[in-house]
C-alpha cells in the first residue's frame, strides 16, 4: 500500500482526545476540526523527566534515510513501551510535496495523521508566514513610493517577497515597472517561504512580545550612506507580527498509533537553521517525560544547527541523539548505482559506512549520547546489517535495526529502550565554539569538526562583509551554514567521508531578527527550482474528495 493509503485507513481519533492525552484540557486548545488543534499561550507546564531526543541522519541520497518516520516510529515505540512521549516536527512546506522530496509526515506505518491536510495547507501557517513576509515588502516598497523619508537605497534592499512552492523563474525579478504611479523600479526576487527570516523568527520565539522584538531587528536593507534600515525604523513591527498570532501558537495532531504530536514550524536545514518550532519542543518538554524531535538533512546541517542555535533558544541540550542511516544510503555513499542498491554488497556498504561514522563522531563532540537506527528496507541482507552493526560497535555506539515502515512502532521497541538507557546516561553539553567566537571562528570549526573539511575561502564580496559585521558588532552571533545537504563538502557529487576539502562562501545574509548570520556556500539556492518530473504531476482528487498520488 501506498503511505497515503494507509493513512486513509486509520480513524483519527478526536483531537480533544489527543489532547488530553498529552495532558491539555479543551479549553486549552482551539479545534481546527475534529483531527487538528493548536495550542493556546502560553504553555502549561506539568512536573516530567523533560528528556529530549533529537533525531538526525547521514547524509541523504536519492535510495532514501526516513528520517521522519524513524522520528514517529521511536515515539510510538517509546509510548508502546509505557513511555510518555511527545513527538515534534517541521511542518512540510508544498515547495517539496509538488516537487521531489516529497512532504515530512512519515512513511508506511509510521506517520502523523491528518497527512493530506498536513502536507497541504495545514492549520494555514504557511500562508499566514507568505502574506506577513509580502505585507512587509509591500511596506518597504510603499516608503520609498511616498517620498523614502528613510533614505534607503533601493539597490540595496535585503528583503525579498516569498512563496511557499518551487519557483525558478522568480529567483530574480524586476518590479516598479509601468510608470510613475507602479512604484519605484528595481531588481527583486522572491525565496520559499521556509527560507525566510519571518520562518526562523517563528520558529526561535518564546511569545508574542518575543515576536515583535525579534520582527522590529529585522535589517531590511540600507540607506545611501550604507546605514541598516529595520523593520523598528518602518515602524510595522506590530503589523506584521499581528498577522502571525495565530501561526505562533504550536499544532497539535497525532500519530496512527494515536500519540500526541506538535507539527510546528517548517524551516530547510540547507538554507535555514532546519529545527521545528522552540515553542513547540518547550510544549513536548513541559507535557511528557520524553520529547522526540528531528532536524532537518544530515548531522551537518540540521543536527549542527539543532546543537548550535536551537539548543540555546529551548533551553537544553537533547540527552540522546539517533543518527537514521540506510543499508541502501551507505552502499550508495560506497559507489554504488541506484539502481543496482537492492544487490548485496557489504565491501561497498563499508566504504560508504564512513559517512555514518564521521557523523557519529561529529554528533559526539557535543558530549552527548550516540545511537544509530538502521531504517530496515525489505532487500537488507543479514550480513550487510551485520557490517553496519560490527562497524558501530568498533566506534563504540550500538546499531539497533528498527522496521519503522513496515511495522510502525512495533519495530522500533529495542531502539526504544536503547534510546531510554541513552538519556540516563550523564551528558556534558558542549557548543561547538564559544557564543563570544568570531564568525570566522565559528565557520573553522563547523568545518573542520563537522564537514571534515580542511579550509574555509571567501569571496571579495563575503570578506567586505566580514569588515563591515566587525564594524557593527555583529561579527560574534551564531552562524547559520547554508550547504547542499547531499554531501559533508559544498560539491554536491562528493559523496562518503571526503576530506581536506575547502568550503567556499560566496555571500553573508544577515538576519538579526533570527538572531544568526546566513553564510551562503558552493551554488546552493533559497529558492528551489521544480524537478523534470514533478510529483504534482501524479496527484488527483475525486469527485467526491479523495485524494491520491500524494506519496
Amino acid at each position: 500500500m501506498k503511505d497515503i493509503e494507509i493513512a486513509q485507513a486509520v480513524t483519527p481519533q478526536p483531537i480533544t482526545e489527543i489532547a488530553a492525552k498529552a495532558g491539555l484540557t479543551s479549553d486549552q486548545i482551539d479545534q481546527y476540526g475534529s483531527a487538528k488543534a493548536k495550542v493556546k499561550l502560553p504553555l502549561p507546564v506539568k512536573d516530567t523527566k523533560r528528556k529530549l531526543i533529537l533525531v538526525t541522519s547521514i547524509n541523504p541520497t536519492p535510495a532514501g534515510e526516513g528520517k521522519s518516520t524513524v522520528t514517529i516510529g521511536l515515539g510510538d515505540a517509546l509510548t508502546k513501551i509505557g513511555e510518555s512521549t511527545i513527538i515534534a516536527l517541521r511542518e512540510p512546506s508544498l515547495g517539496p510535496v509538488m516537487g521531489m522530496k516529497g512532504g515530512a509526515t512519515g512513511g508506511g506505518y509510521s506517520q502523523v495523521i491528518p497527512m493530506e491536510d498536513i502536507n497541504l495547507h495545514f492549520t494555514g501557517d504557511m500562508h499566514a508566514l507568505t502574506a506577513a513576509n509580502n505585507t512587509l515588502a509591500a511596506l518597504i516598497d510603499n516608503h520609498i513610493q511616498q517620498g523614502n523619508e528613510l533614505g534607503i537605497d533601493q539597490r540595496r534592499i535585503q528583503w525579498k517577497r516569498a512563496l511557499d512552492i518551487n519557483d525558478r523563474a522568480l529567483r530574480h525579478t524586476m518590479i516598479g515597472l509601468g510608470g510613475p504611479t507602479s512604484g519605484v523600479p528595481r531588481e527583486d526576487g522572491f525565496d520559499i517561504t521556509v527560507a525566510s527570516e519571518l520562518m526562523a523568527i517563528l520558529c526561535l520565539s518564546e511569545n508574542i512580545a518575543d515576536l515583535k522584538r525579534r520582527i522590529n531587528r529585522i535589517v531590511i536593507g540600507y540607506t545611501h550612506d550604507r546605514q541598516p534600515v529595520t523593520v523598528a525604523d518602518l515602524k510595522v513591527g506590530g503589523a506584521i507580527a499581528l498577522l502571525l498570532k495565530d501561526a505562533l501558537r504550536p499544532n497539535l495532531v497525532q500519530t496512527l498509533a494515536h500519540t500526541p504530536a506538535f507539527v510546528h514550524g517548517g524551516p530547510f536545514a540547507n538554507i535555514a537553521h532546519g529545527c521545528n518550532s522552540v515553542l513547540a519542543t518547550q510544549a513536548g518538554l513541559n507535557l511528557a517525560d520524553y520529547t522526540v524531535t528531528e532536524a532537518g538533512f544530515g548531522a551537518d546541517l540540521g543536527g549542527e544547527k539543532f546543537m548550535d542555535i536551537n539548543v540555546p533558544a529551548v533551553g537544553q541540550a537533547p540527552n540522546a541523539v539517533v543518527i537514521v542511516a540506510t543499508i541502501r544510503a551507505l552502499k550508495m555513499h560506497g559507489g554504488v548505482a541506484l539502481a543496482d542498491l537492492n544487490a548485496e554488497n557489504v565491501a561497498a556498504l563499508q566504504a560508504g559506512a564512513a559517512n555514518l561514522g564521521h557523523h557519529v563522531r561529529a554528533m559526539q563532540r557535543y558530549g552527548v549520547p550516540v545511537v544509530v537506527a538502521i531504517n530496515q528496507f525489505t532487500a537488507d541482507t543479514p550480513a550487510e546489517i551485520q557490517a553496519v552493526k560490527d562497524y558501530c560497535a568498533d566506534l563504540g555506539v550500538e546499531a539497533v535495526l528498527a522496521d519503522v515502515w513496515g511495522q510502525g512502532g512495533a519495530g522500533a521497541t529495542d531502539l526504544a529502550r536503547a534510546v531510554v538507557k541513552l538519556c540516563d546516561q550523564p551528558s556534558d553539553f558542549t557548543p561547538l565554539s564559544p557564543a563570544d567566537a568570531p564568525l570566522e571562528d565559528k565557520i573553522q570549526a563547523i568545518v573542520e569538526k563537522t564537514y571534515g573539511g580542511a579550509k574555509v575561502a571567501y569571496s571579495a564580496k563575503a570578506k567586505r562583509q566580514l569588515r563591515t559585521f566587525a564594524k557593527r558588532g555583529w561579527d560574534q552571533l551564531p552562524v547559520c551554514m547554508a550547504k547542499t545537504q547531499y554531501s559533508l563538502s559544498d560539491n554536491p557529487k562528493l559523496l562518503g567521508a571526503p576530506s581536506g576539502f575547502t568550503i567556499n562562501v560566496r555571500e553573508f545574509v544577515p538576519k538579526l531578527g533570527a538572531g544568526f548570520i546566513v553564510a551562503l556556500t558552493g551554488n546552493v539556492l533559497t529558492m528551489p527550482g521544480l524537478p523534470k518530473h514533478p510529483a504534482a504531476l501524479d496527484m488527483d482528487i475525486s469527485d467526491d474528495g479523495k485524494i491520491s498520488g500524494l506519496f
